[in-house]
């Protein structure tokens, strides 16, 4: 799954895998957010086919996507040429752990179900807090641990399911102050119909 061709072959078909519709999460904080400052920019890291990133353009956003599939990338475009942003998205191609961003600095980082070791998710974390201005905030989202043997969802792999108290651990040596970490109930979609999940949720402001 660190394979950028194996996620150009999952994104490889017409339809959109993760829906087009913006995560219940991201758009919780996001609204929060949106309500509360002007109008800024944003990096949606590991984005996928941009959900979440052209979300916030159609907030009037200037939105970055990253992401190492092409493919990915290629239906993220598509998707902001069909809602009207267009001009206010902005998407390269690169690795979630070394990247630089034509945005920086910016309002709000996401990261939203990168599936990779802890070490590669947090030297990811290091570079887009990097990328955040003070007074912005940091987004994450993840399928969390618990999940292997209390719900459904995500990689059945616990080197790729981080826990609240790794990535709090970890958020300790940033320039962050925790506003929400925690485990949200949530469902998915199964072939068997919806089951129960559960979803580690972050929100963070840069000191």
């Amino acid at each position: 799954m660190l394979d950028a061709e194996y996620w150009n072959k999952k994104f490889e078909v017409d339809e959109y895998i993760y829906t087009k519709d913006v995560n219940r999460f991201v758009k919780e904080f996001g609204t929060e957010i949106i309500a509360n400052r002007p109008v800024g920019k944003m990096i949606d890291l590991a984005g996928g086919e941009g959900r979440n990133s052209v979300w916030f353009a159609e907030h009037g956003w200037q939105a970055e996507i990253i992401d190492f599939s092409r493919a990915a990338l290629t239906k993220a475009l598509a998707l902001a040429e069909e809602r009207g942003v267009a001009d206010k998205y902005f998407a390269h191609v690169a690795d979630a752990t070394g990247f630089e961003s034509v945005l920086t600095p910016v309002d709000v980082g996401l990261i939203a179900y990168l599936q990779v070791s802890n070490e590669d998710l947090f030297d990811a974390l290091d570079t887009l807090i990097e990328n955040i201005k003070p007074g912005g905030y940091l987004l994450g989202v993840w399928h969390a641990r618990e999940n292997l043997t209390e719900g459904f969802g995500g990689p059945q792999d616990l080197n790729i399911l981080p826990t609240a108290s790794e990535v709090r651990e970890f958020l300790e040596s940033q320039p962050v102050q925790i506003e929400v970490l925690e485990n949200r109930e949530g469902q998915i979609q199964t072939r068997e119909g919806l089951k129960p999940s559960t979803t580690l949720v972050l929100r963070a402001k840069h000191l």
